[in-house]
């Protein structure tokens, strides 16, 4: 929408209200005149009163006469004029042009008529103002275009500001859903883009606070569920050793190995979450330096077959030469770790891994995929989630503390890349993601 701007619109109003008055004014002068010109009928009525005074004076004797009377209402007609004779003895009227006609717009000059020395009579002759319909059209004019122009500051300027400071109350009062005016004035309207930029951003802001408060509660509950669990189950063996239920070796052996057990997941979970918390609250000093891809997942690997073994889980690789990147190895390990030990632990025994690390344009890309039973939709949408597991009852038969995949995205994020979960066509789970090359 096309603005103006103030300085522009205030050389309007001035222009409009001088303007309006001086049309006013010669639209008058004109239906009176029927003329532009504005010093001829001066003269004309001069002219006009000049030969009305003449024709009175030579024809005293005929004041009374009724045809003399019509001519020179003929003629009064054609000059715009009215005239009343007055006797010379009383004043009073011995004829009258139009005795209806006011004299409230015209002037009057009046004439003694003396004849050898003896007062014949008074004329008055009612001349119009040639300037007075003229000048009260002006005026009109004038208090018209001041209505104008004063409606017109309302609607640009009075009525946008006070609908702004409505909003701005509003804004206060945590309101961010209030309608603003669309200005026809730059400046307010440049007014208005602010603060709809400034809504757009509290409203942006009060929906990530409550999606953080939201979050915030839920790794609350989360945290107390997973660490009661544990805590719930090594309280019990510990009371079972120290009531002397386990009495004989073995049960004892059992007990020691069950609380060792929960130890282990304690300790899994505290560094779990000291780990997410560093990188998502805390600036963390990355080491980087050049490192080939592939050697780090043969890395990772190695140092998790063994487990892979005890579920008779075979892990397939094909990579490519030269994956080389720049990063921290030990947060890239400690991503792949997770990436590897979700794997594991969803493949049924006797399953397969595949994994695949290849150069793609300027990238690194690589891939998991297990033939475990894959991802449900809601874990699809959820699976990067803080605390997020699949298990509706949140147990830990499959271990993990559900921050695994959130640490190795947000790992591979730091490093520029990208990480995403999907199944693959032939079932499974498909983790793929792509690192910026070191070229």
């Amino acid at each position: 929408m096309p603005t103006l701007r103030i300085r522009t619109f205030t050389v309007l109003c001035f222009f409009f209200i001088l303007s309006l008055p001086w049309i006013f004014y010669v639209t008058a002068h004109f239906i009176e005149t029927k003329t532009f010109r504005f010093s001829t009928p001066d003269e004309n009525l001069q002219r006009h009163v000049t030969e009305t005074i003449h024709t009175i004076e030579t024809n005293a004797d005929n004041w009374t006469d009724a045809n003399w009377q019509c001519q020179l209402e003929t003629q009064l007609r054609k000059a715009n004029l009215e005239v009343a004779i007055l006797s010379a003895a009383s004043n009073q009227e011995m004829y009258r042009s139009n005795p209806e006609s006011s004299s409230w717009f015209s002037s009057t000059e009046r004439f003694s008529l003396i004849e050898d020395g003896q007062l014949l009579g008074k004329v008055v002759i009612y001349v119009p103002s040639s300037r007075m319909v003229p000048t009260i059209s002006a005026i009109v004019g004038f208090l018209l275009a001041f209505i104008i122009v004063g409606i017109a500051l309302r609607r640009f300027f009075l009525q946008p500001l006070e609908r702004m400071g409505l909003v701005a109350r509003k804004i206060a009062a945590g309101e961010f859903d209030g309608q603003l005016p669309i200005g026809r004035i730059t400046e307010i309207a440049d007014v208005g883009a602010g603060f709809e930029v400034m809504m757009k951003g509290l409203r942006t802001s009060q929906h990530k606070q409550m999606a953080l408060e939201e979050e915030r509660r839920f790794m609350i509950a989360a945290i107390a569920h997973d660490l009661r669990t544990p805590l719930f189950a090594l309280r019990g063996y510990l009371d079972g050793l120290e009531q002397g239920i386990a009495k004989s070796p073995d049960k004892i052996t059992k007990y020691v190995a069950v609380c060792k057990e929960k130890s282990r997941q304690l300790d899994r979970l505290v560094e779990d979450l000291f780990t997410f918390t560093t990188m998502e609250y805390m600036e963390q000093q990355k080491n980087v330096r050049p490192i080939d891809l592939k050697d780090l997942f043969q890395q990772t690997i190695d140092g998790l077959r063994p487990l892979a073994q005890q579920k008779h889980i075979s892990i397939s690789t094909d990579f490519e030469e030269n994956c080389m990147i720049r990063g921290d190895s030990h947060l890239l390990e400690r991503a792949l770790n997770n990436l590897f030990d979700n794997a594991i632990r969803h493949t049924p025994s006797s399953g397969n891994i595949v994994v695949r690390c290849y150069k793609e344009d300027a990238n690194v890309t690589f891939s998991l995929k297990d033939t475990g039973p894959g991802f449900s939709s809601e874990e699809l949408e959820r699976v990067f989630e803080p605390l997020f597991r699949g298990e509706v009852s949140r147990n830990r038969s499959t271990g993990g503390s559900g921050l695994g995949l959130t640490i190795s995205q947000r790992i591979i994020k730091q490093h520029g890349g990208e990480l995403a979960a999907k199944n693959h066509l032939d079932g499974g789970a498909f983790i793929s993601g792509w690192l910026p090359g070191d070229n």
